[in-house]
């Protein structure tokens, strides 16, 4: 009973928030920005730890800038999602520009799938109004992990489902691509692939932003069973409200790589895509909390 109650008095509120212009929205965001940051330090041990040890060619000045850029940041991000509920879907195509399209509807048609290794970068959601442009009958396919609350979890799931998107499970990821391959369709699945895994889910080591870091291989090992092509989504933030993606093939033949290779170079093009502009990234998660030496696996 608690959990539904919490779910209509959130759902309500987002609702409400959600019918918000988006000048209106980011008027919001900027009060957002200073409750988050000089009020209730929001993470901020985390995100300096994180800047500091990613960055340690940087000075504290030059840090604090990308700090006050994050939680600027992060606030929109927020914001944006929320009015996920009711943006309509010529607004979002106009906000959501995609590039590099023709290779990527190439490689669906071609071989029935590709997978999209997507990273927590800039306006990441919002690539879920890709399926404007696939063609007919093919599906975008995004894979989430569960809340453990089951209302809001359905309330996330509306949200990223409004524009033909398909919720798949991560623990139901296999078995959802072959239920889908069989049934003859054509997909684009999108994976999340920053994200720190469990200790008991198979993963990769690197050296990502200076530190001994851990990846998750689950986007590889699919890749590798489907036999479908890579590609890595370039985002880039453009503006408040705007944001750009281009699909960048990865491989066209996942079996023919060796173990890890596809992982490492999602690694090491997430790092190319954070330098550039390193305030859109989640700072805020506790990305390095995993440690080798405690890990099962070693890549």
């Amino acid at each position: 009973m608690k959990s539904r109650l919490l779910y209509w008095l959130t759902y309500a509120g987002m609702w409400l928030v959600a019918l918000l212009p988006f000048r209106a929205l980011y008027a919001l965001s900027d009060g957002l920005y200073f409750l988050m940051r000089h009020v209730v330090h929001y993470r901020k041990k985390v995100v300096r730890r994180n800047l500091r040890n990613s960055f340690p060619e940087k000075s504290e000045v030059e840090l604090r800038e990308i700090e006050r850029e994050f939680y600027h940041y992060i606030c929109d991000y927020m914001l944006e999602e929320v009015k996920m509920l009711r943006i309509s879907f010529e607004e979002l195509c106009r906000r959501m520009e995609y590039n590099n399209k023709e290779l990527f509807l190439d490689m669906v048609e071609k071989r029935g799938g590709i997978i999209l290794l997507i990273p927590h970068y800039a306006n990441f959601e919002w690539i879920i109004g890709m399926g404007s442009i696939m063609h007919p009958g093919d599906l975008p396919v995004q894979v989430y992990k569960p809340l453990s609350n089951k209302y809001l979890d359905e309330m996330f799931k509306h949200i990223r489902a409004r524009f033909g998107g398909y919720n798949v499970p991560k623990h139901s990821t296999a078995r959802e691509m072959i239920k889908l391959r069989r049934e003859n369709k054509r997909i684009a699945v999108g994976l999340i692939t920053d994200q720190s895994p469990n200790r008991s889910e198979a993963h990769y080591w690197t050296t990502f932003l200076n530190q001994d870091t851990v990846f998750m291989d689950g986007a590889e090992r699919i890749a590798k069973m489907m036999d479908f092509p890579v590609f890595y989504c370039e985002l880039q933030r453009v503006r408040r409200g705007y944001c750009k993606v281009s699909f960048d093939l990865i491989t066209e033949t996942p079996k023919q790589t060796a173990e890890g290779e596809i992982t490492e170079c999602f690694a090491r093009r997430l790092e190319q895509t954070i330098r550039r502009a390193p305030a859109y990234w989640f700072w805020s998660h506790k990305r390095w909390k995993n440690k080798r030496k405690d890990s099962i696996h070693h890549g």
